[in-house]
């Protein structure tokens, strides 16, 4: 994804709020992807409930990054990502930033947690961390 003018602050670099906003499109980017189906018609949705992220390098206009994630947890009604940020600077990725993201679905009208809907279920599976250690 890029990096776009707005993102950069007064200090000519991306401002720490914007890491957010890349976490959450690619989550939502994914799901998207990975399901093939519109996750905004699904009887759930999934509301942020925590978010962390760890700075480790400066980001700037008009930088391309890379956006990994993997699921650290799948639960019954949530599901726990670990994110990466990285900056892409030719054939090299540069790491910018870590961080978590969790979702907690909930029925569309009523905000009551509810289980992850299974076409979202299925497509996590495929991405969750397999060593608890790691």
């Amino acid at each position: 994804m890029p990096t776009r003018w707005a993102d950069n602050d007064h200090y000519g670099h991306v401002n720490n709020v914007t890491y957010y906003s890349y976490f959450d499109t690619a989550v939502n980017g994914w799901l998207i992807d990975a399901t093939g189906t519109d996750i905004r018609e699904l009887p759930a949705i999934g509301v942020v409930a925590q978010t962390s992220c760890k700075f480790l390098g400066s980001l700037s206009f008009p930088d391309r990054l890379r956006v990994g994630l993997r699921i650290a947890r799948l639960g019954r009604s949530s599901i726990s990502y670990e994110l990466a940020i990285f900056r892409e600077d030719g054939d090299v990725l540069e790491l910018a930033a870590t961080g978590t993201f969790v979702h907690v679905y909930v029925d569309d009208v009523t905000r009551k947690p509810v289980e992850i809907p299974a076409v979202i279920r299925a497509a996590a599976e495929t991405v969750v961390k397999l060593d608890p250690t790691a």
